[in-house]
């Protein structure tokens, strides 16, 4: 069996597209890559390039969802960006203050330590660093 291959990209349905944009390209402090119809036409799409060659996607499709987002539904959790520690963890608090997004500071686990955050959806997000990382 060949070794399991890294994530590509991440896509995110999103009700308004371009106030996410607007949003995401404060949050990444860059303008998306790619801004396009899909050739079908079943979604619009903004791709915006992550370090490490991951892709960070925002969907609005032509058909909208009638509900909004929720964790505890079946399917996505929330979407984790990598820190390497409580450094970072801490620089990416301070942004989200700079940038009035509202966060739950840094929360220590077994499993690590995060800052969770919301996307205008409502999208759980968090900004990661494992157990162990300085």
């Amino acid at each position: 069996m060949p070794e399991f291959p890294s994530l590509a990209h991440i896509a995110v349905t999103v009700t308004d597209l371009d106030r996410s944009t607007r949003w995401y390209t404060a949050l990444f402090g860059s303008d998306p890559v790619l801004d396009e119809d899909e050739e079908s036409g079943a979604f619009h799409h903004t791709v915006y390039a992550l370090s490490g060659g991951h892709l960070f996607g925002l969907h609005a499709h032509t058909k909208p969802a009638t509900e909004t987002f929720d964790e505890r539904h079946t399917g996505l959790d929330h979407v984790a960006f990598a820190c390497n520690g409580r450094s970072e963890l801490k620089q990416w608090a301070d942004r989200l203050d700079e940038l009035g997004i509202s966060h739950d500071g840094i929360k220590d686990a077994a499993y690590g330590s995060g800052v969770s955050f919301r996307d205008p959806d409502g999208i759980a997000l968090e900004f990661f660093a494992p157990p162990g990382v300085a």
